[in-house]
């Protein structure tokens, strides 16, 4: 069924639709971008806040981690490893990797 919308001022700038078939287009392609906004903000928060596409980490072993080789922040040429350092002291080495 078509609809015919007259419009009589010549100073307005308006948009005609000339059908119904027009205005349910519009209306479906507006529930479309509103579903395909509302599934993206779903899936960015599943993803932000989920480990689903991190990789998965390795526990790194004592003796991986006692071979490792420490360098002294003041003196460049002193390297020691891990392990002897806390078998004489008992001191406790966290190892951070950061990205980059």
């Amino acid at each position: 069924m078509k609809v015919k919308i007259q419009h009589t001022c010549e100073k307005c700038a308006c948009v005609f639709i000339d059908s119904v078939s027009d205005v349910e287009l519009l209306e479906m392609g507006m529930w479309s971008l509103g579903l395909g906004a509302v599934g993206a903000a779903i899936a960015g928060i599943l993803l932000a806040n989920t480990d689903l596409c991190l990789p998965k980490v390795d526990q790194a072993s004592l003796d991986y981690l006692g071979d490792a080789d420490l360098r002294s922040t003041t003196d460049e040429a002193q390297v020691i490893k891990a392990n002897s350092l806390w078998q004489k002291s008992g001191a406790v080495v966290m190892a951070v990797r950061r990205p980059g």
